[in-house]
């Protein structure tokens, strides 16, 4: 009887993760097609699987520089992120001040605000500072990235003790160090979540560098691949190459911590 049961959710489980894999799916068949191929039939495979099309989107993406300037700006991006986000967590969570409750909040409520209502402002205030650049471009990710990622330290933190702490200060050590050398390890699940979650957001991020970036040679991933779609006519075999050696990394780096990610998830959610 349990297994009759649990077949209808089995059918489900099979139908919506073929409904998730349809994408990659019509991206990886239609980047080993010709042209002429992907408008004549976008769901069948193709006649003559083909490389072409991944060697000129390699070349015309520039794709070790560009992969370069995305790997530079993700990177040190998320890791301001980790260092800044979970000591404000952790300050906020230890406090219980009126002031730290607000606080808390104040970044809670910062998730609601959409980006597009302060590009404008934003940009014209870093382009007074001349900071359009790479270095601008981290900080910002930093301002946006920290109200989620200090929601989910917060959470996990929820749910370690702060007699950790007192025994650390008794022993000797300062603040920092009892952070640093017994609670931030624990943090780990949550922090290889906060990690991947904002990675894949800034790796595939179009519209903040489009705003910032402004000099040849520094463009991401994303902002060259907007080089395959003109005025009259879009390269879509070379783009959808394109976009399949940009989503590797960020799924290689998936499968590998798809655990931490689930058990920091489940650490993060209301506690």
């Amino acid at each position: 009887m349990r297994k009759s049961r649990r077949f209808p959710l089995e059918i489900l489980g099979i139908l919506l993760a073929l409904l998730w894999l349809a994408p990659f799916y019509l991206m990886i068949v239609n980047s080993l097609k010709t042209k002429r191929e992907i408008f004549s039939d976008t769901l069948k495979l193709p006649d003559t699987f083909t490389l072409d099309n991944y060697k000129e989107a390699f070349v015309q993406l520039d794709f070790v520089q560009t992969f370069f300037n995305s790997f530079i700006i993700t990177v040190l991006s998320v890791l301001i992120i980790i260092v800044f986000s979970s000591m404000a967590a952790y300050a906020l969570s230890r406090s219980k001040s009126r002031l730290s409750t607000i606080l808390f909040f104040v970044f809670v409520a910062a998730m609601l605000i959409p980006f597009q209502s302060v590009m404008i402002p934003l940009i014209t205030i870093f382009g007074k500072f001349e900071m359009l650049n790479r270095a601008g471009l981290i900080f910002m990710y930093l301002g946006f990235g920290a109200s989620l990622s200090i929601f989910l330290y917060h959470g996990a933190l929820t749910s370690i003790p702060k007699s950790l702490d007192e025994a650390a200060t008794i022993d000797g050590a300062n603040k920092f160090q009892v952070f640093w050398y017994i609670i931030f390890p624990m943090l780990k699940p949550i922090t290889v979540t906060v990690a991947i979650l904002n990675t894949i957001w800034i790796w595939n991020d179009y519209l903040l560098p489009s705003l910032v970036i402004n000099q040849q040679g520094m463009e991401t991933i994303p902002l060259k691949m907007f080089f395959f779609f003109g005025e009259y006519t879009k390269q879509w075999h070379l783009a959808l190459a394109g976009l399949t050696l940009a989503i590797i990394p960020v799924i290689i780096g998936y499968f590998f911590a798809q655990r931490e990610i689930i058990k920091g998830v489940s650490d993060g959610a209301v506690k």
